[in-house]
This record gives C-alpha cells, structure tokens and sequence, in this order.
C-alpha cells in the first residue's frame, strides 16, 4: 500500500488525485510549486515505473504545468526531479535540500492557502 512520506505530509496540502499521482502544493507562498508524487508502493526512481506508467506521469506533468502557466502567467515552467528531502544518496551533499535551494519557506494565510488550493484544483479539473 502506497504511503506518503510523513515529511512530504507535513510540508504540502493536497490538492487533488490524477489516475497516477497525488497532487500536492508546497507550502510556501513565495512559489505556485505543484509537487506530483506517483502514487505506487516502492517506487524509488522514474525508470522503476513502466513504460506506460512513464507516459502517464509525463502527461501528468503536462497538465499540472498547463494550469500553473494559466493560472500564473510564469515566464518559464520548470519541472525536475528531487528526492533529497524523503530519500537521499548516502553522503549527497546537499541533502536536506536541492543544490539551488534558498530562504525559509513562508506558509500561506490558511484563507489563502485554501484559496489557492481551489484554484490550482479547479485549473487541474
């Protein structure tokens, strides 16, 4: 059985469920980060999905990504792959965090935080 990882819990709100992943906003008001956390037992790394689980997830991406540019209007989506926080590489230097990562998160105002949530959900419908 699929379980979320406690820190991911604590550091997100759910915003909806794709047929792959669970969609969750980070809590940090500062950035719109939609995190996509495919919802299978195990799952370590992208390449242990298959190939149709691959193109479900891709096309998982594409859409959270369409809704982010129209709700947000950005100059550039970025998408990547992290793992740092809830599972690491024994010694990775970076670790808790991402290479390029910066700042204390600011959480949302729980009026604004639900706000956004619905939004980014009705966008994501």
């Amino acid at each position: 059985m699929f379980e979320l990882d406690p820190r991911l819990e604590n550091d997100t709100v759910a915003v909806t469920k794709f047929a792959l992943s669970q969609v969750l906003l980070m809590r940090d008001a500062r950035y719109p980060w939609l995190i996509l956390v495919p919802a299978r037992p195990g799952l370590r790394e992208l390449h242990d999905l298959d190939t149709a689980g691959r193109a479900a997830l891709m096309e998982e991406i594409a859409r959270a990504s369409r809704a982010l540019e129209d709700l947000y209007a950005p100059d550039k989506i970025n998408v990547g792959a992290l793992g740092n926080i809830v599972a690491h590489r024994a010694g990775d230097a970076a670790w808790p965090g991402p290479v390029w990562g910066h700042g204390a998160p600011e959480d949302y105002a729980p009026d604004d935080l639900a706000a956004t949530v619905a939004r980014i959900g009705a966008a994501l419908a």
